[in-house]
């Protein structure tokens, strides 16, 4: 995966001034490619970024602090880089705005342009109580102990493996023929530009037929330890591997990773727009 742009520099100088034209857009295919499964499945969700760094200046000079959600459809043809949506940000800290709904519509428009669909913008007050961004806790039960009374020594992958959900192990608890819902605080991936790492919760709700099986579930997330893949990317991966192998009638799956430059990116992919879940905040966010 080849990927030019501001988020490989080494250095680079903050704009002082508004500068939409720092947004930088990379293409969905590119992760879909290599997932190499040709499903429109993968459009159906949206993925969440959360700045906890926004300020703008009021028409007196004062500068503004705001908390935003940034919705970006997982039909768009692009996301936007994160460094480069960092740097925009920055780039209206000394610009005045009448009120927040300027500064929401324009955000939105020059993000929509960006990606090349609508995205939702929502600017929150640091006391909003409604805003959705008070820490939560996934729904389900963790599998992060699975494995703790075998013996097993878990190799480190390069590469995600969905053969390991088919792993025999007779010391985990199976589920069979319903809806299972777990989360683990165990997912790893790195940056495909600079190689740093990633760290996120996943979180899954599947309703399927076929045994799920705890042990196996977490030597699969563990195998995405060193897999350079976007934030989208892992969980497009982590979406089509599951459906493939479980043929769920009903799957739900989702990441909150930790901030990067004041921004959380919390991408969500579902079977069905119906399945799809309220926007949340983690401890670890």
């Amino acid at each position: 995966m080849s990927i030019h742009g501001i988020l490989g520099e080494q250095t680079t100088d903050y704009p002082t001034e508004y500068s939409p034209e720092t947004l930088y857009p990379i293409a969905r295919s590119m992760g879909r490619e290599v997932i190499g499964w040709q499903d429109d499945k993968l459009e159906i969700g949206i993925d969440w970024w959360q700045a906890f760094e926004l300020s703008w200046l009021n028409e007196q000079g004062i500068s503004q602090v705001a908390i935003a959600r940034f919705g970006i459809p997982a039909s768009s043809p692009f996301i936007v880089e994160s460094k480069s949506l960092k740097l925009y940000l920055n780039s209206i800290n000394f610009t005045e705005f009448g009120s927040w709904e300027t500064v929401q519509t324009l955000i939105a428009k020059d993000l929509s342009k960006c990606v090349q669909a609508e995205v939702n913008v929502e600017l929150f007050d640091l006391e909003d109580e409604h805003s959705g961004l008070l820490i939560a806790q996934p729904y389900g039960i963790c599998i992060d102990d699975a494995l703790a009374d075998s013996t097993e020594k878990v190799a480190l992958t390069l590469h995600p493996d969905a053969s390991l959900l088919e792993h025999d192990s007779s010391d985990a608890k199976i589920s069979e023929g319903k809806t299972f819902s777990f989360y683990s605080n165990l997912l790893r991936s790195n940056c495909p530009v600079t190689n740093q790492p990633d760290w996120g919760t996943l979180a899954v709700s599947i309703t399927t037929n076929k045994p799920v099986n705890n042990a196996n579930m977490l030597r699969y997330i563990l195998s995405f330890r060193q897999h350079n893949g976007f934030h989208e990317q892992c969980v497009e991966q982590i979406f089509a591997d599951l459906s493939q192998y479980y043929e769920p009638s009903e799957l739900m799956v989702r990441a909150w990773y930790t901030r990067r430059g004041g921004i959380d990116i919390n991408p969500c992919r579902v079977s069905d727009i119906a399945l799809l879940p309220v926007p949340s905040r983690l401890i670890r966010q």
